[in-house]
């Protein structure tokens, strides 16, 4: 059932320019409509907004019931990770171009969220990978990313030599310049560049694309999302991971990268009429 909200977080992508005006005509047009706001502790000092109370992005959660994001979707990949436990839905207000997470246009923001906040929208989840870097049978490293973990070779270096596990079962061994696993959210960043295929978020599935793999034979694939995938590090020089292109960890030869499905799950609102085969299509 719909939720009427009322205490609404308000992020922006500060770096963007002329972003303080977008920001604050949106903060007073959620107080007009009878929210309480407000604002990511990053975006108030970036911008110099003081007319609201702040919260440290891991904190938001705490108190609001909704965040209403301005920017792209690398502003709304980092929030998403930290409201994700919290169970807060999010709204994607979009500044420039066209993204798939954050499909209001800024012109529109006042008749998109004046519906919604009011509870009238279409509210959809999407899953998150959590994983860790194992070595020596110690856990030395945890995130968990919305769009995809990569695992790379290093700037100078040749390729890596992985090892694909799905369970206790061997899958694969491969030769790149490194590996996608990717959400269906993610199917339409880096994984899609590299080759992979567009995955529908309803789907309960990964995206598994090697990078430029030096066997023809190694294709991408779609794996279920209810077991385990592990990635080891066999061979290569300076390899790391990375979640979300947001937290790195260096690997050496016998690092384990452990994923699996994140117990939580993301929360997005949408208008009323909304479609990813029209976001698709655009």
């Amino acid at each position: 059932m719909a939720t009427r909200f009322r205490h609404a977080a308000l992020v922006g992508k500060y770096q963007a320019q002329g972003i303080r005006p977008v920001l604050e005509d949106i903060a007073r047009f959620l107080v007009d409509v009878g929210l309480d706001v407000a604002l990511e502790a990053d975006t108030a000092r970036n911008t110099g907004i003081a007319d609201y109370a702040s919260f440290e992005a891991g904190e938001l959660g705490r108190h609001c019931d909704l965040a209403v994001v301005v920017g792209g979707d690398g502003t709304m990949l980092g929030i998403a990770r930290e409201l994700a436990r919290h169970h807060v839905p999010l709204v994607g207000i979009n500044q420039g171009r066209l993204g798939f997470i954050t499909d209001v246009p800024v012109g529109q923001y006042r008749e998109a969220l004046g519906a919604m906040v009011a509870g009238d929208y279409e509210e959809e989840h999407r899953a998150l990978l959590e994983g860790g870097v194992w070595r020596d049978g110690e856990c030395i490293f945890a995130e968990f990313a919305l769009n995809e973990v990569v695992v790379n070779r290093g700037a100078t270096a040749g390729m890596v030599e992985l090892r694909v596990t799905i369970g206790d079962e061997l899958m694969a061994s491969l030769r790149a310049d490194g590996l996608i696993v990717a959400t269906p959210t993610g199917s339409t960043a880096y994984a899609l560049s590299a080759g992979g295929p567009i995955v529908h978020p309803a789907i309960g599935g990964w995206v598994m694309v090697p990078i430029a793999s030096h066997t023809l034979s190694n294709r991408p694939i779609v794996l279920p999302d209810d077991g385990e995938i592990g990635i080891e590090v066999v061979a290569g020089r300076d390899a790391s991971v990375n979640f979300d292109m947001h937290r790195l960890a260096s690997l050496l030869h016998g690092d384990q990268v452990r994923l699996r499905r994140l117990a939580h799950k993301v929360r997005f609102l949408h208008p009323r009429g909304w479609s990813y085969y029209a976001t698709l299509r655009r």
